[in-house]
């Protein structure tokens, strides 16, 4: 079965997302274009091991994409997922606003009948 708009969004971009250090990851890598896990983990309170670990999550979600220079491998933001993401999670809200909506009429027209 394919995912469609009103599907939520993959578990594992969610899951990705549910940590404050892939969102500082995600960030950093937004504002500097890509980095490198030394580069990353120079700039947050963890280990360049865990900064490698959750560079390998968001890689497993397609948050992040990455290519060798040399001896060096490079991450950068991928936005596809978040946008996907981002519009699911709208069409989630829509049909919950139009639920509210009719919940409200049948609420009104009972309470005026």
């Amino acid at each position: 079965m394919t995912a469609t708009a009103t599907d939520g969004p993959p578990a594992e971009v969610l899951a990705a997302l549910a940590d404050p250090t892939r969102w500082e990851v995600l960030r950093l890598l937004g504002e500097a274009g890509e980095g490198t896990a030394t580069t990353l983990a120079a700039a947050l309170p963890v280990s360049r091991v865990a900064v490698t670990k959750h560079l390998g999550v968001l890689d497993r979600a397609g948050l992040v994409g990455s290519r060798k220079v040399g001896r060096e491998v490079r991450f950068r933001v991928d936005p596809r997922p978040l946008q996907d993401a981002g519009r699911r999670l709208e069409a989630l809200a829509a049909a919950w606003d139009a639920r509210l909506a009719r919940l409200k009429a049948l609420a009104e027209a009972a309470e005026s009948g």
